[in-house]
């Protein structure tokens, strides 16, 4: 089977198209499934480029196929049935239970850039109704931590104001979510081209952060007394301005790192204002079948910029972390 391994970790070009021995048959409590499409995240970045990413290991933590053989006893599960990969297979729901990534697909265990897994079901649930597996494939990841962050411990609820960093996956899932909820949605970027596709997605207000550097305090004003969530993605050279955008007693949902992962932190801002800053980590499987239902019952579809066939993840690497993207970047397999 064909598939797409890290062969040279760290270095310019680090992956390499290569045939793999067919997985086989799946034994007692595992599936078999054929993938057809998985899709690029910020840590896919992170693992080809760390030098101590093994050399051969299989990428990516996105992914969607169709189930073609099951082991004894699985239940959730049958042939035929089209799937979707979960983050965390072991986490089911409740408060969190995993600080690392050793069971994760794509970064602890072999990811999805191939043709056939053969794993543990659990790493598997039905996908959407309607959903085609590109479609499919932006849920495990990015769907699933937009959804984990405006909806987990408390949600949003209807006439709430959240405040949305970037167009990425992420954001533009929780802008779909946000407005399902009945909150109103500002949106920020540093392309003016990017802020007015996102006003037609549903974006109430939209805001240029280049033209605007203290879009904290902006924000604070236009909605007068600042927004009730801020979806953190940038890290620490965003998150003094989100502090400053949130309302007292507000929250801050953090689920990215893309400015460090280390900085200042403005506690004092924090304390006064009584905020609750909650760190996202993609989510757990009650969730993730909790946003299904809602995908299912209202017809939202992901965001998706450009797709890309498996033999050139090497290219649609390079495209998605020069930031052109608006959206989901798809592998096709």
């Amino acid at each position: 089977m064909r598939a797409v391994v890290v062969r040279r970790p760290g270095e310019k070009n680090p992956v390499e198209v290569v045939d793999l021995p067919d997985p086989g048959h799946p034994r007692p409590g595992e599936v078999r499934v054929r993938i057809h499409a998985s899709a690029l995240n910020y840590h896919d970045n992170i693992v080809m480029a760390d030098p101590d990413t093994a050399a051969d290991h299989v990428p990516l933590a996105d992914g969607a196929g169709v189930v073609e053989a099951v082991g004894d006893g699985v239940t959730h599960l049958s042939p035929g049935d089209s799937v979707v990969g979960r983050f965390f297979p072991t986490w089911q729901a409740g408060n969190p239970v995993v600080d690392h990534f050793g069971t994760t697909p794509g970064i602890g265990l072999p990811g999805y850039a191939r043709e056939i897994v053969v794993a543990q079901a659990a790493q598997f649930d039905r996908a959407p109704r309607g959903y085609s597996h590109a479609e499919s494939a932006t849920l495990t990841v990015a769907g699933l931590t937009a959804w984990s962050a405006l909806m987990g411990d408390g949600g949003i609820r209807p006439g709430d104001t959240v405040v949305l960093l970037g167009t990425g996956g992420v954001s533009m899932y929780a802008l779909q979510f946000a407005k399902l909820a009945g909150a109103t949605a500002i949106v920020t970027s540093s392309s003016d081209e990017k802020l007015e596709r996102a006003r037609a997605l549903g974006a109430d207000y939209v805001l240029n952060y280049r033209t605007v550097p203290e879009w904290g305090d902006h924000i604070h004003q236009w909605t007068g007394g600042g927004a009730d969530l801020v979806l953190e993605v940038g890290g620490p050279s965003t998150l003094p301005q989100s502090i400053r955008a949130v309302r007292i007693g507000g929250k801050i949902s953090m689920i990215g790192v893309l400015t460090g992962i280390s900085g200042e932190v403005p506690t004092g801002e924090i304390d006064m204002k009584q905020l609750r800053l909650r760190g996202v980590l993609v989510g757990h499987h009650q969730q993730q079948r909790e946003m299904i239902r809602a995908i299912e019952g209202s017809g939202i579809r992901p965001v998706i910029d450009r797709s890309f066939p498996l033999d050139e993840l090497g290219d649609a690497l390079r495209y998605f972390t020069s930031g052109s993207h608006f959206g989901k970047v798809v592998i096709d397999i």
